[in-house]
């Protein structure tokens, strides 16, 4: 068994199939920016697994997708969904805000019952709002990287073609 560099870029790349369309490896990084808009946090990366096997998607792109909701955004996107959910189905969120207020009036009535309270209250409405943000993120992400695939595919010379100057691209028979 011999090892040769060319042989093993070839190989890595066949297994993450970077050599799908752009629209497929658009598509499964959409679906993991969905993925990382949703409330499942600790589950992301095997729900990312999951349906991207199930819809025979790129599962490295679509890990790479949860990963672009990072630490830092998350309050952001969550503070988000969570402010949508509640414009959307108002009637969730009202009665489910006295717990929060009490909380933020008096952070010392801090209690496991009171946090039970606000978690099952703001469930629903940070669900709701989660797949609406996730939706426009995913939407987003999908025609950027559409785009930006399209765009480098068409400025990159075909696989095969030799870049030297007064090459015509086609690649020379092997000498024997």
């Amino acid at each position: 068994m011999t090892w040769s560099f060319g042989g093993l870029c070839a190989s890595f790349r066949g297994l993450l199939h970077l050599d799908d369309p752009p629209r497929r490896l658009a598509c499964a990084l959409a679906v993991g920016v969905f993925i990382s808009c949703t409330p499942f946090w600790g589950l992301q990366t095997v729900l990312a697994i999951v349906v991207a096997s199930l819809f025979r998607l790129n599962r490295a792109v679509t890990i790479t997708g949860i990963w672009m909701n990072l630490p830092w955004f998350a309050p952001f996107v969550y503070g988000a969904a969570l402010k949508v959910g509640v414009l959307v189905a108002p009637g969730l969120g009202e009665a489910d805000a006295a717990p929060l207020e009490i909380l933020l009036r008096d952070p010392r009535a801090l209690s496991w019952a009171t946090v039970w309270s606000w978690v099952r209250g703001s469930s629903l409405p940070l669900l709701i709002g989660s797949v609406i943000v996730g939706g426009v993120a995913a939407a987003v992400t999908y025609t950027i990287a559409f785009v930006a695939l399209v765009r480098r595919r068409r400025a990159q010379p075909p696989q095969g073609a030799q870049g030297g100057p007064g090459s015509t691209g086609a690649s020379s028979p092997p000498v024997a």
